[in-house]
């Protein structure tokens, strides 16, 4: 039934299949940027901390029974630290991407999106109506302030941008929350990939920029990144998050997040604010080593190398398979041209950073 668009997904060679992966590759493709994954200590310490519980699994939505004790606790750390009124753990970042975006845009209001928000969120605004959404040119707060100004509609303004953009590993600029607040637009922030790997605390693009979180800004992050587990959370005014509790279609109909899940999440937190201080040095040096190697200087982990064609991408990853490295090779349509997305990843040692990118030189990836 499917056979001819798969044929044509082949030809542009952007076909994609699940593999797994040789586990003896060195890991520079995933978003495990500090390495998490395989620290049993914070493992150990979730287990432990289920354990204790009469049940391990949620066992039903939030809004029934599946609230517990663990998302509470994490709930509470994250409004401490990054200094938000209230917070609800989700599933996963996708689902707290439809929750935000499909629930806080009301029938009279209209939601100014990045052109490079992630996929979950550009399919949460196809669930409004095609005169609440208005496109803006990546980054580009000109373009966002002109727009706004041109939009004629009567409700609220609503903004949708990346801390750390998935692809470009680029940061949203520091105009864009000047312009929210000065059009007081509800500002939703992903900051999925900034979160954990950027700021004075590793708390994100908040700490970066030392913004003080207001009663429009909604943050949202995930536990699948930097915290080495899975599901998200959302972090806003206490009216927002009651709002979402109420009207959020994932929140409301979804079984609630995994409990050993949180936990990790809560531990890996608790690391990450005990252990700040070495890991920006760690961060600092591998950031130090991209741009000595390769000419690159980026603020965040995702270093995307332009390569334009898929064929090309394709055979570049695999010649560093052959060598014992694993990159993303990506292609459309996650982007517009085909990139070599490499994550400096800090459990990387520095002679082996080194390496790929003396490798990736030879290779002329950057020419």
């Amino acid at each position: 039934m499917y056979s001819k668009e798969l044929s044509s997904i082949k030809k542009s060679n952007r076909f994609r299949t699940r593999e797994l992966f040789n586990e003896n590759l060195i890991d520079l493709a995933s978003n495990d940027y500090l390495g998490l994954s395989t620290k049993k200590e914070i493992f150990q310490k979730a287990y432990q901390k289920v354990l204790k519980e009469n049940y391990h699994s949620p066992k039903a939505s939030m809004l029934v029974n599946g609230y517990s004790k663990i998302h509470k606790q994490f709930e509470d750390k994250l409004c401490e630290l990054n200094k938000f009124e209230a917070a609800v753990t989700v599933g996963s970042g996708f689902l707290a991407n439809i929750s935000m975006i499909e629930a806080l845009c009301r029938k009279n209001d209209t939601i100014f999106i990045d052109e490079e928000y992630h996929a979950s969120g550009i399919l949460a605004s196809k669930l409004l109506k095609p005169e609440q959404v208005i496109v803006f040119n990546h980054n580009d707060y000109n373009d966002l302030k002109t727009k706004i100004l041109n939009n004629k509609r009567t409700g609220r303004n609503i903004i949708a941008i990346e801390g750390v953009y998935s692809m470009g590993g680029d940061l949203a600029p520091i105009e864009i929350f000047n312009l929210a607040d000065e059009y007081k637009a509800i500002l939703i922030v992903d900051e999925a990939h900034s979160s954990g790997v950027i700021g004075e605390n590793l708390l994100g693009i908040f700490d970066y920029y030392k913004i003080t979180p207001n009663k429009y800004h909604v943050k949202m992050g995930t536990l699948g990144k930097a915290y080495g587990s899975y599901g998200a959370y959302i972090l806003a005014s206490k009216e927002i998050i009651d709002f979402l509790v109420n009207r959020a279609k994932p929140i409301i109909y979804s079984t609630a997040p995994s409990l050993f899940d949180t936990a990790l999440g809560y531990e890996s937190l608790k690391f990450i604010i005990e252990n700040k201080k070495e890991l920006k040095k760690r961060i600092e040096e591998n950031l130090n080593i991209i741009y000595k190697e390769l000419g690159i200087r980026s603020q965040s982990l995702i270093i995307p190398i332009l390569i334009g064609d898929n064929k090309k991408a394709k055979e570049i990853q695999g010649i560093l398979k052959e060598h014992g490295y694993l990159v993303g090779a990506i292609r459309q349509p996650t982007v517009k041209e085909a990139i070599i997305r490499l994550i400096a990843k800090i459990d990387i040692q520095s002679d082996v950073l080194t390496n790929i990118c003396k490798l990736l030189k030879d290779l002329n990836v950057n020419k």
